[in-house]
């Protein structure tokens, strides 16, 4: 669904409305945010309904606690796919390198600590959502600090549902492409 950005957020650079910008990375924010709720309550049952469609309840009941501790990584990932469209958008790639280099240093000997911890595949789930959410701060505070990013600022706004709709004609027209 963050593939509607790609149109969204090109119209508006490219018609250099700026704060418009900022208002539908916001709108995709919170719209795959919204999102990702319904799918968290689906991985919450994962395992009633692998074993429903015919699972070994071994391998199902592994599947649910890996989802379960992946849950907050669905967050992450709503928020970061929304970032990274808002600095392709203004060709800032430079804080996205930068970051995903960084959260793959601190990924790698955590993910190895986490699961040779006796943690096992809950700690490489854990391992990936902590990389995620690391992976936004860097961005989120180069976005808030830099004079790059200015006159494109996200900003926390009602006016950022204004164009709701808009954003999820796009999303669901782009999911279904994916999809």
């Amino acid at each position: 669904m963050a593939g509607a950005l790609e149109t969204l957020c090109g119209q508006t650079y490219g018609a250099e409305q700026f704060n418009k910008l900022g208002n539908c990375t916001f709108c995709a924010i919170i719209s795959l945010t919204l999102v990702c709720l319904p799918i968290s309550v689906l991985w919450v049952f994962m395992d009633k309904m692998l074993i429903f469609f015919g699972q070994d309840p071994a391998i199902s009941i592994l599947a649910f606690n890996y989802c379960i501790w992946l849950i907050p990584t669905l967050f992450g990932y709503a928020v970061l796919q929304s970032l990274i469209h808002y600095f392709q958008t203004q060709s800032l790639i430079f804080p996205m390198v930068l970051s995903s280099i960084t959260a793959l240093c601190l990924h790698i000997p955590l993910c190895w600590g986490l699961v040779f911890m006796e943690i096992g595949h809950v700690g490489a789930a854990l391992a990936i959502g902590i990389s995620y959410w690391f992976n936004i701060v860097f961005p989120g505070l180069y976005m808030k600090q830099s004079s790059a990013c200015q006159k494109t600022r996200i900003a926390f706004t009602s006016k950022a549902f204004l164009s709701l709709r808009e954003f999820l004609q796009y999303a669901i027209a782009s999911a279904v492409m994916v999809w």
